[in-house]
């Protein structure tokens, strides 16, 4: 097995299994709704069930709709990640890692889907008036990982501006 299938493997496992724990840990310790102040003024642990996507985009969807066109959107991601994995022959660190954190990240949200119907969010975010919505370990890996894959784009249209 090739070195970046490794990679993808472990990370996205990785990612997963932690994602889940915190949201097993999350239902097991806050009453939905409930806010536990961590930092005061800066970042709190709630229990919110979200309908949405990341930060709850398109929350707003019909709720069997937004159920089939999330798992939908899940399923052509590994799709996607699949054929990356097969066909990209250079050795990418960064497109491997961004492919991985995508991955786990898609996989722990598409589980809470499968199971609730939505995704539950914990991390609670803000300063001041200015509140950042709640979100949790497979945002945080999915986000990361598309900056990753920006990176890996752009480092990648770099080497070939050079190599002209």
């Amino acid at each position: 097995m090739p070195d970046r299938y490794k990679l993808v493997i472990i990370l996205s496992a990785a990612i997963l299994v932690l994602d889940q724990m915190t949201k097993i840990w999350v239902e097991s310790s806050l009453a939905l709704g409930e806010t536990r102040t961590v930092i005061p003024g800066f970042f709190n642990l709630v229990f919110v069930l979200n309908p949405g996507a990341a930060f709850g985009f398109l929350a707003d969807l019909e709720g069997s709709l937004r159920t089939y066109f999330f798992l939908g959107a899940t399923g052509l991601a590994v799709v996607l990640i699949i054929h990356l994995l097969r066909t990209v022959q250079r050795q990418d660190y960064y497109l491997f890692t961004a492919l991985g954190l995508i991955l786990g990240g898609a996989l722990g949200n598409m589980i809470d889907r499968i199971r609730l119907g939505m995704v539950i969010d914990f991390l609670d975010f803000h300063l001041g008036s200015h509140h950042w919505p709640a979100f949790n370990v497979a945002d945080i890996a999915i986000s990361v990982g598309a900056v990753l894959l920006i990176v890996s784009f752009y480092k990648k249209k770099r080497h070939e501006a050079d190599s002209d």
